[in-house]
């Protein structure tokens, strides 16, 4: 059969392929596809596409970010290994930082990236690895790049960033000088909440490296979600632009509300990092999608604000084209002692905001309407 060439890419749904000969079995082993979780085209097409928006030489796509995130660092590190992480970081991988690694030889000191010198203060002999998001999950704190990048390099680490929170529609990494881009590909760059995959931007020389410890952990991204999330990629330029530029013009707003004691987003000349936020990024509108407010710390004035809400609602996750609430106390940073949570800046009255496509002025008038609760 010859169906020519299809206009969307197709979906290689199977666990394997067929070979006719011991010729042809030694030639699929060495250059084409032969079992799933060695290698599929459905996440081999995402990779290049991955590739082609970080401007990095390979990717690699994994079962989820956290799974992009740990098998790279079970490759890159050793025993007796440090790594430098990010003080405000997402809660399950300050958890990898803290409680998995260790548990492997592994030295993680977290430290407060927003004071550069605190980063230098931490280099010892062995430090192999810094880790930051781009912005911190969910306080927006900036890690700035190019500081980071000179320090790794400088003394003979890498640099690994996590751009779920900006993708590559905002913000290049490695054109600032890190050498390891992780995407939580479920987010943004998915951008519809049905389905789940990781990425890893580096080196070919690093992917060669971790594309068989991905086989061992068993973490490759599954074919049906790489597939879902090609077609997703189709539309990310289109969508992000909107939900950056609607979160600028939201937390404009939500900033001059009497109910809002403070919100957090790069865009804002009252975010302590404006100045930086200006030098990594394109414009206002170009930053991210996110944003994070503090409310009063009133649990029933809480429910009753997220109740009168219309077109925002909760949910466990971020980057879909409708706008969703998180709550990082009862969630993603549950597991951290209060003390550590008010260190990072997040409150009780914290809430985290992926910004949708839905029309900016209309989310300004919902959460207008919906804080007045907290007047009655």
């Amino acid at each position: 059969m010859n169906f020519n060439k299809p206009e969307a890419f197709p979906l290689f749904a199977v666990t394997a392929f067929t070979m006719n000969s011991l010729d042809e079995v030694k030639e699929c082993y060495n250059s084409r596809y032969t079992y799933v979780r060695t290698n599929n085209p459905n996440r081999d097409a995402l990779g290049q596409i991955v590739s082609y928006l970080e401007a990095g030489e390979d990717s690699l796509i994994f079962s989820s970010g956290m799974g992009a995130i740990t098998t790279t660092l079970m490759t890159i590190l050793k025993p007796g290994d440090h790594v430098i992480c990010n003080r405000n970081i997402y809660g399950e991988t300050f958890d990898v930082m803290t409680k998995l690694m260790p548990t492997f030889g592994i030295e993680s000191t977290l430290v407060d990236f927003d004071d550069i010198e605190n980063v230098k203060k931490a280099i010892k002999p062995s430090t192999k690895l810094i880790y930051s998001e781009v912005l911190a999950n969910p306080t927006m704190n900036i890690a700035d790049i190019p500081a980071l990048a000179e320090i790794a390099h400088s003394n003979g680490a890498l640099l690994m960033i996590d751009n779920t929170f900006t993708t590559a529609i905002a913000i290049k990494p490695i054109a600032f000088g890190a050498d390891i881009v992780i995407n939580s590909m479920t987010k943004f760059m998915n951008g519809h909440s049905d389905a789940i995959s990781g990425s890893i931007t580096t080196t070919k020389a690093l992917t060669d490296m971790i594309h068989p410890i991905r086989m061992l952990c068993g973490t490759p991204g599954d074919p049906h979600a790489a597939w879902m999330m090609t077609r997703g990629m189709q539309t990310i330029d289109l969508r992000l632009k909107k939900q950056m530029a609607s979160a600028a013009k939201l937390a404009k707003a939500l900033e001059q509300n009497k109910y809002v004691s403070k919100v957090n987003h790069p865009s804002l000349e009252s975010f302590p990092q404006n100045a930086l936020a200006k030098k990594l990024f394109a414009s206002d509108d170009t930053m991210s999608g996110m944003l994070s407010f503090i409310i009063p710390e009133d649990e029933e004035k809480i429910n009753k604000f997220m109740l009168k809400l219309n077109l925002a609602h909760y949910a466990t996750t971020l980057g879909g084209i409708r706008t969703t609430l998180n709550h990082p106390v009862t969630s993603s940073h549950s597991h951290m002692p209060d003390d550590e949570r008010r260190k990072m800046g997040i409150t009780p009255g914290m809430f985290r905001l992926s910004v949708g496509i839905e029309d900016a002025d209309d989310l300004i008038a919902d959460f207008t309407q919906a804080l007045e609760v907290f007047g009655e």
